[in-house]
């Protein structure tokens, strides 16, 4: 076993050297903790494509029980595992409504017209969510120049938002204007754990609202790769085929999935720590006189406006400069993102170097 230990003591020294380093650009660079690492390194694994690999066949049964939904297809990515939702709900010329920050629309690199053949009806909604009303608006009518509307996609929390997150009551009101209107709704929950922690909510209520829903392992759940869409079994069937052209198909990847069922059964509650975590370092900016508009905090994303000294490009490098990593989304605009790397002590040093800024 001199390779494990080998690259123990490896996998070590990068962790001591990274814990030098608060790193709030986003919740994707976490790293996986040693329990999780073991746990991969005694999975089970054989061929997925084959459908033999027992680690994904117990992700994937974890995950759709969770939801109390059918089916469950694991894939490397959030960005998969969305694309190929959009191309089972739709046709060619279809069309896709979704508010203007959603990460299908403005962060999959065209996918939804490259994959799909579908354009997207892009809608100015309140922190990247949509209402009832918004959808109702949105929806063609029957009219030969017009395309078909076909797909509602909703996300929750919304990153571009500030991870901001829906009203389940609205979510209703939606799914009920799309059974009116014959529409399909799939739901983005890259960062749904989040939500569910935030607003006391469990995933069997979505399960039971969405036809398509993609969760993310590897964002606050810590994870090092991997997605899950969820659906009814002949909606999944259908995605293992997409999976499969769109180049997803995985091997032994039962160590990947062994990450993700570590995930699920030890790092969903302590995300109350991270939405902490945000909401302190938020209090700590807004009694700085160049900072302007925060957006409200829910979960574990900060967004908020630099003004007068600072413009997000230089408060980057001040804080850089404190071995304190974020990052500008817009020349006036600041992300940071909490997770489970960030720990009390990095917080409190972070408050620190604000309030001497």
């Amino acid at each position: 076993m001199l390779w494990k230990n080998n690259y123990a003591s490896k996998n070590q020294f990068s962790n001591y050297i990274c814990a030098m380093i608060t790193d709030l650009r986003s919740d994707t660079f976490t790293k996986p903790s040693p329990q999780m690492l073991e746990a991969m390194f005694t999975a089970a694994v054989g061929d997925d494509v084959f459908g033999e690999d027992p680690s994904i066949n117990e992700l994937e049964s974890m995950a759709a029980s969770l939801f109390q939904m059918e089916a469950a297809i694991f894939c490397p990515s959030g960005t998969m595992t969305n694309q190929i939702a959009i191309k089972c709900h739709t046709q060619p010329g279809d069309e896709v409504v979704c508010d203007k920050l959603s990460h299908v629309y403005i962060y999959e690199a065209g996918g939804i017209a490259f994959n799909s053949g579908c354009q997207v009806k892009p809608i100015a909604g309140d922190r990247g969510r949509l209402t009832a009303d918004d959808v109702l608006e949105a929806i063609n009518p029957h009219d030969i120049h017009k395309a078909h509307t076909a797909l509602v996609s909703l996300e929750n929390t919304a990153n571009r938002g500030g991870g901001s997150c829906y009203e389940f009551t609205e979510i209703l009101e939606i799914r009920e204007r799309c059974l009116q209107n014959n529409l399909l709704l799939h739901l983005d929950g890259a960062r749904l754990w989040n939500a569910l922690v935030a607003k006391g909510e469990t995933p069997p209520q979505y399960g039971e609202v969405f036809d398509s829903i993609s969760i993310c392992l590897s964002k606050g759940l810590g994870a090092p790769v991997g997605s899950l869409l969820l659906g009814k079994k002949d909606f999944i069937q259908k995605a293992r085929r997409v999976r499969k052209v769109f180049g997803g198909g995985m091997r032994q990847a039962g160590y990947l999935a062994a990450a993700g069922i570590y995930a699920l059964k030890n790092n969903i509650n302590r995300l109350e720590e991270d939405h902490l975590h945000a909401k302190q370092i938020a209090e700590a900016l807004i009694k700085k006189d160049f900072v302007g508009k925060i957006m409200p905090v829910e979960t574990n994303i900060l967004i908020f406006e630099l003004k007068e000294s600072f413009t997000a490009k230089s408060f980057e490098e001040e804080l850089a400069r404190s071995g304190i990593l974020s990052i500008a989304i817009s020349p006036s605009q600041v992300r940071m993102v909490t997770h489970l790397d960030i720990t009390p002590e990095m917080v409190k040093t972070l408050l620190a170097v604000i309030k001497a800024l």
